[in-house]
């Protein structure tokens, strides 16, 4: 018997667990896959953002082609998120979404734009401008999906390996040393975060506020000066996350008291906690990560290499990365299968 050949996957945050389970579906029965990453759902690391994300889908308007990509990406992401709620453990819970906005930016006085982006939502309406609390001048409801993050990567990888997939902790130099992790490897996806000295790559550090206050809704709310500001409680007990910032190439792993205060403070005004909490907070922990961005948005390409080696990006989802998860792993998969990588299902 010939020896199988095996797929490396590079990475085991929510896109590169999200890819492995997704290719892991489309395997062939002579194909194997190893996934190798530094940091696991069990590891605690500012470099590796998954387990730190709030995390909840909420759309983001626009009509770059980047953003017209992320739409498509997150409306199948959406779809996946139905069936994730049917798996108690998986850490995903459906809830309310608003959204709450004082000076709401160009993009959403675009019908079209808004169309592509909320109309896939079930539930969703504009709200009346008797329904906007105080100075809020644009505000939608809608049925959405939040994620107790560590849960929910620890559920991929538990499906992952139940199924028969492989692990492997290593810090990688280089994506090309994946090839020599396993005999006979043809294939490396690369959903390293960051890349590998990509310059187009680069680092958006936020901080979080997790507070053990329960709340029934996620809530956006953007304020006049153009901060926003949310709430997203994490299913099956796991608080709620106050948030937050984004501070490109911003290096500093320590959290700010000052930040933590100004993030609560606007928690206390305007996000609607139970009554019992009294506007103060019962907090469990400040949390710094840093988001893997990348210049025009992710990198979704294959690398042809000499001798018939072949690396599939799909790297750089930024703060998008649970909204747009299964959506990328369905393009790096199919990026896969169009280069002649799979070429058939498994039998069953």
């Amino acid at each position: 018997m010939s020896e199988k050949e095996t797929i490396v996957v590079i990475g085991a945050g929510v896109i590169g667990l999200s890819t492995a389970l997704c290719l892991q579906e489309q395997l062939t029965p002579s194909q194997q896959i190893l996934l190798v990453a530094r940091d696991w759902p069990n590891t605690i690391s500012v470099n590796y953002a998954s387990p730190w994300a709030g995390a909840h889908y909420r759309p983001v308007p626009g009509t770059s082609p980047q953003a017209l990509r992320e739409e498509k990406q997150a409306r199948r992401t959406y779809q996946h998120f139905k069936t994730m709620i049917q798996e108690p453990g998986s850490g995903v819970k459906s809830v309310e979404g608003l959204e709450h906005l004082e000076n709401p930016p160009a993009e959403y006085f675009d019908k079209q734009a808004i169309g592509n982006s909320y109309a896939h939502l079930d539930g969703f309406r504009q709200l009346r401008k008797d329904e906007l609390p105080g100075s809020v001048t644009w505000g939608v409801r809608y049925n959405t999906f939040v994620v107790n993050s560590p849960v929910y990567c620890a559920y991929m990888l538990r499906r992952f390996v139940l199924k028969g997939g492989q692990t492997k902790e290593y810090t990688l130099a280089n994506p090309q040393e994946a090839f020599y992790l396993a005999p006979n490897v043809r294939t490396v996806v690369n959903c390293s975060g960051v890349g590998f000295g990509d310059p187009k790559s680069f680092i958006i550090r936020g901080q979080t506020c997790l507070v053990r206050n329960p709340c029934n809704v996620t809530l956006t709310r953007q304020n006049s000066d153009g901060s926003w500001s949310f709430c997203i409680p994490r299913p099956l007990e796991g608080g709620t996350i106050i948030g937050g910032t984004k501070q490109p190439h911003n290096w500093d792993p320590n959290p700010s008291l000052e930040t933590r205060e100004k993030l609560l403070r606007e928690a206390s005004k305007w996000f609607p906690f139970t009554p019992e909490s009294g506007g103060k907070f019962d907090v469990v922990r400040d949390i710094v990560g840093r988001r893997p961005a990348r210049e025009d948005g992710l990198r979704i390409e294959a690398e042809r290499l000499d001798g018939g080696r072949t690396i599939v990006h799909g790297y750089g989802a930024a703060g998008r990365g649970y909204e747009i998860s299964w959506g990328v792993a369905e393009d790096v998969v199919k990026l896969v299968k169009e280069n002649g990588l799979l070429k058939e299902r498994a039998r069953l």
